[in-house]
């Protein structure tokens, strides 16, 4: 089974794996000290007991962290935004400030239209970033959000865009699937190195989801593309989007080497802290491990930088390619919120709102 509803399931479940496996390790700042911890391969399975939880907050499986919460809050917005009859992006924001509120204990009757606000998982505080933390503030209080943040958090939530407009007869145009998930991010984050990464990896996203049949060449294919559509797009910004690009570059490259995967991550791509290094390690992991998830995952979160976003970017790529059915039922039966993930990537695939 590899059907686009497969697909669109695929992606979000497999983000939320790539999230849950390198949560434990985000703030872990060496691969030895993850070794330490982990042993000699570093984390490779979803840890069921968190050890920075206190024994209350255990819940017998793999938490996820804001990465997943956002995630989840985007793909809301969008269902709601087609229900209401409002723009996309306008729905989307509303969402993320029901998300923010969730992060700092507040209800507000102007801001109630996700049903998601209500599960208490959601309603954790699971190291919430401060570029989306302060940004939304300021939305919520009235004020334009002013920044020049590259940070990953508008990239890590940004798939369920691509997957939403993936489905016949909504957006055909991926252009306007790419300038809507810049969109999204610059919500938050107003580096242009802080929205076109996101563009980027919603056009590719958007191709996998739509392929009937995708393979690493294909994949790759996808990927270039990509980067032409964001030099058209974007060439105002000269210097940023030729980083950016031969970034990306360097990362399909590496991936086609058999290089220690964690020396090409911290020597060749980055930490993953901002969105550009993100975008590039989740670019590599996939097109290495392709027909691999298991080693796609590891690969992705062991390393000393923000391993749960380059995880749920790992995750949400190549899970929009091979499917829900082609992940390791194992890391499915321990992750936290599955059948909540797996219901809103039907009401993705439905266009519909429909609470469990």
């Amino acid at each position: 089974m590899n059907t686009l509803q497969d697909r669109i399931r695929g992606s979000l479940i497999g983000g939320a794996i790539g999230d849950a496996l390198g949560y434990p390790v985000e703030f872990i700042y060496s691969f030895e000290g993850i070794q330490a911890r982990y042993g000699e391969r570093g984390i490779t399975r979803l840890d069921t007991k968190q050890h920075w939880l206190d024994e209350t907050e255990q819940v017998g499986k793999a938490v996820l962290s804001d990465d997943t919460q956002m995630t989840l809050f985007t793909a809301n917005g969008l269902l709601n935004a087609k229900r209401k009859g409002i723009s996309l992006k306008y729905g989307i924001c509303r969402a993320y400030i029901e998300w923010y509120l969730t992060q700092v204990g507040r209800w507000s009757n102007k801001y109630k239209d996700c049903w998601i606000a209500r599960v208490p998982e959601l309603n954790k505080r699971r190291a919430p970033g401060n570029t989306c933390m302060s940004s939304l503030n300021a939305i919520y209080s009235g004020r334009e959000p002013m920044n020049n943040s590259k940070g990953c958090g508008g990239l890590m939530r940004v798939a369920p865009i691509p997957l939403y407009c993936a489905v016949d007869g909504r957006i055909d145009d991926v252009g306007v699937v790419d300038r809507l998930a810049a969109e999204a991010s610059e919500i938050t984050h107003q580096h242009p190195l802080g929205f076109i990464p996101s563009a980027f990896t919603a056009h590719v996203i958007y191709r996998l989801a739509q392929d009937a049949s995708p393979d690493r060449q294909k994949c790759k294919k996808y990927v270039e593309e990509a980067l032409d559509k964001m030099n058209d797009m974007y060439s105002m910004y000269g210097e940023h989007l030729k980083y950016f690009t031969e970034l990306i570059l360097k990362a399909v490259a590496c991936s086609e080497i058999q290089l220690n995967d964690v020396e090409t991550i911290e020597w060749n791509l980055g930490g993953g802290w901002v969105a550009e290094e993100a975008a590039a390690i989740a670019i590599y992991c996939t097109l290495k491990y392709f027909d691999n998830f298991e080693e796609a995952m590891i690969a992705a979160v062991n390393h000393s930088g923000d391993s749960d976003s380059t995880g749920a970017v790992t995750g949400n790529i190549l899970g929009a390619a091979i499917g829900y059915e082609a992940i390791p039922q194992f890391y499915k039966d321990d992750l936290e919120m599955h059948d909540l993930i797996l219901h809103m990537a039907d009401d993705l695939y439905r266009g519909e709102v429909t609470k469990m």
